[in-house]
C-alpha cells in the first residue's frame, strides 16, 4: 500500500526574500524536501519590498493594527509586487534549484476567495474560502505550487490578504501534517528572552494575555494557534537564516517553536 506523502505548507516572510543570497539558500533547502518526495506548498509575503516600491513612487504606506491601508492604486502595487517581481523571483530560484515551481497567486482558479475586512482598509481582505484541488493537482504530480498572498473573489475583485492568515487557510484546506513560518527571528520567546521550544495554542494566549508575545509576534501565534485548531498538526515558528532550517524543521530537530495541538504535547 502507498505510503501518504507528507504535506507540508511553508511560509516565507518578505525580508527573507529580498536579498538574492538568502532566497537562493531557500529554494535550494525547499527544492531538495520536494525532491524527497514531500508534497510541498509555498507561500509568501512581500511587505518590504512593497514599502519599498510605493516609496520609490512618492505613495506613503499606512498601517491600521498592523494591516496596510490598500487603496485602488496601492491594490495595482500588490499585483505587480506580490503577484509579480517577489513571487517571479522565488520561482526561478526554486527553478534554479530543480524544483518544478508554479507562480501563483489567490486568484488563479478561485484558489483563495476573500471578502474586505474592513471598510478603512480599503481592499484588504478576509478569507472565506480556499479551494485546493489546483494545490493537490500540481503537487500530486512533482510541482510546487508558490502562492502569492493575493486573493480575489467570484465578481473579479481583488484583495490584499495577510500573509500569514493566506498561509493558515491554504495550510488547513490543503491537509498540511506541518505549517512552517520561516522569519527573522529565532522563536518564541518567553519573559527571560529564552526560545520557548513548544507550546499548546493555550499557551499562547497566556503569552498574549500576559503581554509576552506582542505586535507582530502575537499576530503570528494567533495564526499558528488556528492553523493548529484547524486541524494542521503542527506549526513550527523558526528562523529563516539558519542554513538547513527546512531539513531540520522536517526532522522534528529542535530548533525554533513548535506548536501542537493541547492533547499531543509531552507531559
Amino acid at each position: 500500500m502507498k505510503v501518504p506523502a507528507l504535506k507540508v505548507l511553508v511560509k516565507l516572510g518578505g525580508t527573507l526574500l529580498d536579498a538574492p543570497e538568502s532566497r537562493a539558500r531557500l529554494a535550494a533547502e525547499l527544492a531538495a524536501a520536494a525532491r524527497e518526495g514531500v508534497e510541498l506548498v509555498v507561500v509568501h509575503g512581500g511587505g518590504k519590498q512593497m514599502t519599498r516600491f510605493l516609496a520609490e513612487r512618492g505613495i506613503e504606506s499606512r498601517f491600521v493594527n498592523g494591516l496596510r491601508v490598500t487603496t485602488p492604486e496601492t491594490i495595482d502595487a500588490v499585483l505587480k509586487v506580490f503577484a509579480g517581481s517577489v513571487n517571479h523571483e522565488l520561482v526561478s530560484a526554486l527553478v534554479a534549484a530543480g524544483a518544478q515551481a508554479v507562480g501563483l497567486s489567490g486568484i488563479d482558479a478561485c484558489l483563495v476567495e476573500a471578502e474586505p475586512l474592513d471598510p478603512a482598509l480599503g481592499a484588504v481582505g478576509r478569507v472565506v474560502r480556499v479551494n485546493p484541488e489546483l494545490l493537490h493537482l500540481l503537487t500530486e504530480s512533482g510541482y510546487v505550487p508558490v502562492v502569492a498572498c493575493v486573493a480575489g473573489d467570484r465578481q473579479g475583485h481583488v484583495y490584499n490578504v495577510n500573509a500569514d492568515q493566506m498561509a493558515v487557510a491554504c495550510a488547513a484546506a490543503f491537509g498540511a501534517g506541518i505549517l512552517l513560518f520561516l522569519t527573522d527571528v529565532q522563536g518564541v520567546m518567553n519573559a527571560e528572552r529564552e526560545v520557548i521550544s513548544e507550546l499548546t495554542p493555550a499557551e499562547c494566549d497566556r503569552l498574549i494575555a500576559q503581554g509576552i508575545a506582542t505586535g507582530g509576534m502575537q499576530a503570528k501565534l494567533n495564526a499558528a494557534s488556528e492553523a493548529v485548531r484547524r486541524g494542521v498538526g503542527q506549526v513550527l515558528i523558526a528562523p529563516g537564516s539558519v542554513p538547513g532550517i527546512v531539513k531540520q524543521a522536517l526532522e522534528s530537530q529542535s530548533v525554533g517553536t513548535r506548536l501542537v495541538p493541547e492533547a499531543v504535547q509531552d507531559v
